[in-house]
């Protein structure tokens, strides 16, 4: 084991108050956090995690008063409202709109999945909104204005679409700021330990830095270069030495009581502790945690694959793709021409895919590459990123044209997979559709699980790495999407595809 000591001095960054004194904020005095902070170190009771938790709950609070301040300036802008009631009304969404978000818990991290992404807040804030429109409403007819009904439903309305952006750049920035990032030991190694660290370098909106593995015999962990912190036995002296803030245990030939002793070491030194079920793989399903007789107990519901399920999913792809195919109808035409000006073929790209219960159909993008690459595939074989044996990817793929790339990029050459949602071979969300050779090598028995439904156009797989992702880890993805399939799970596969797009990661 190295020198604990003299290890920390060199891993462990600077306090946190020599960034964060760079922080920006509107009010110095209510949200001089660098010095409240530092201060809550000295006195031995604040901690990483609760630092982040500090930070985020201020600048979503933050963002809620901005946010409800120009709600009701841009309300009384559009009303003409004198100042004295315009200055009523915008007192009223603020006190309302903060009321609200601490009633409805808007200002609670709700841990990784909260810090990363604010998308479980949506159904309350919606809520929220609704309930907001009341006391605005009151105000309004109180103060004898026209059309009171209309200032509330404006006032509301622009309020909690400001909100909406605030609240997501609020996130957006303190994932940038190193600080407020959770150092990380992995307890355990092998394949687990390797896909959580690679879960953690790839998803870094999660605030999770891996910076060593503890376990009594460590095996090689492909593409992933950590060290060995300690053993089991000395799991207490790296959380101290390493200043660690959270510990993951993933699979370990360790023994039932080592495992236990790790997660009262762990609480004894207020670590956060996450641990990795085993077949983790199937527990996408997975909804409530029951008791019976106090013995706790992971709750999987049946597949709901039901008739009307497939009817209500297959219903929403034909109104959402309808009204997408109208409403993009300009940007599409805009396209199909670039692509004609800027190579020789045809503007639509087809290929054979498989889709529901392995039945072929054509799936159509806007061409991206010139009309040859498929001839010129050979000879770029050795410039093959892909080390799944299955897949081909080259990300600065010379076959792809100048208007291809962008279109990449930024995903609009998969736009044309409307009419085949359309036409009902896919759907707005699913498993990826594979070409035919592809679908070849997903030929174990629970590989077939993942064309129960219709391929999709985004899907888990999408939004958790798009191509980055290894063939093998892909069909896993797929297969835990059919599993625990749900139409809210849909929904909130469609929210997440919207800054996975913008951001471009793993799109080439």
């Amino acid at each position: 084991m190295p020198d604990l000591v003299s290890s920390r001095e060199r891993i462990v960054p600077t306090g946190i108050h020599t960034i964060m004194d760079s922080f920006a904020y509107e009010s110095s005095a209510s949200l001089d956090l660098p010095t409240q902070l530092e201060t809550a170190r000295a006195a031995g009771d604040s901690s990483p995690a609760r630092e982040r938790s500090i930070v985020l709950r201020r600048l979503l609070l933050l963002a809620d008063v901005v946010s409800a301040g120009l709600g009701g300036l841009l309300t009384s802008l559009v009303f003409g409202l004198g100042l004295s009631t315009g200055l009523l009304l915008t007192v009223a969404v603020m006190s309302g709109s903060v009321m609200l978000g601490f009633f409805f818990g808007l200002y609670n991290d709700g841990g990784l999945r909260g810090w990363a992404s604010g998308l479980s807040d949506a159904p309350r804030m919606l809520v929220a909104a609704l309930l907001l429109s009341w006391p605005v409403f009151g105000v309004a007819a109180l103060a004898n204005l026209e059309h009171a009904a209309l200032v509330a439903l404006v006032a509301t309305t622009a309020t909690a679409s400001i909100d909406s952006l605030a609240r997501s750049l609020s996130r957006g920035w303190v994932h940038r700021v190193t600080p407020l990032r959770q150092r990380t030991v992995i307890v355990g190694s092998g394949m687990v330990a390797e896909k959580i660290v690679q879960r953690l370098e790839r998803h870094d909106e999660f605030g999770l830095e891996a910076i060593g593995l503890v376990d009594d015999e460590v095996h090689a962990l492909h593409g992933v270069d950590l060290p060995k912190l300690g053993s089991l036995d000395q799991l207490h002296a790296v959380l101290d030495a390493y200043d660690v803030d959270r510990v993951i245990i993933a699979f370990s030939r360790a023994t039932h009581d080592q495992l236990l002793s790790c997660i009262r070491v762990c609480r004894d030194h207020r670590v956060a502790v996450d641990v990795v079920p085993r077949l983790f793989e199937l527990l996408d399903g997975a909804r409530s945690l029951s008791q019976i007789g106090g013995l706790p107990m992971l709750s999987i519901g049946a597949p709901p694959l039901s008739t009307f399920s497939r009817a209500a999913k297959r219903v929403l792809d034909i109104v959402i793709s309808a009204v997408a195919l109208i409403v993009l109808s300009p940007l599409l035409l805009g396209v199909a021409i670039l692509i004609k000006l800027d190579s020789r073929g045809p503007v639509l790209f087809k290929q054979v895919r498989a889709g529901r219960g392995a039945t072929p159909f054509k799936l159509l993008k806007f061409r991206s590459m010139y009309r040859d690459a498929e001839e010129r595939k050979a000879q770029y074989e050795q410039q093959n990123e892909a080390n799944d044996g299955v897949m081909f990817k080259i990300k600065r793929d010379p076959r792809i044209t100048r208007i291809g790339r962008v279109l990449r990029r930024t995903s609009l050459d998969e736009l044309p997979q409307l009419i085949n949602v359309l036409l009902g071979d896919m759907s707005l969300v699913g498993p990826r559709p594979l070409i035919l050779s592809e679908s070849e090598h997903a030929a174990q028995t629970w590989h077939a699980r993942r064309l129960d439904l219709r391929p999709g156009m985004t899907g888990l797989w999408q939004v958790s790495g798009r191509s980055d992702l290894p063939f093998q880890e892909m069909v896993r993805f797929d297969y835990q999407y059919v599993a625990g399939w749900s139409l809210a799970r849909d929904l909130e596969i469609l929210l997440a595809t919207f800054p996975v797009v913008l951001s471009g990661r793993g799109a080439y």
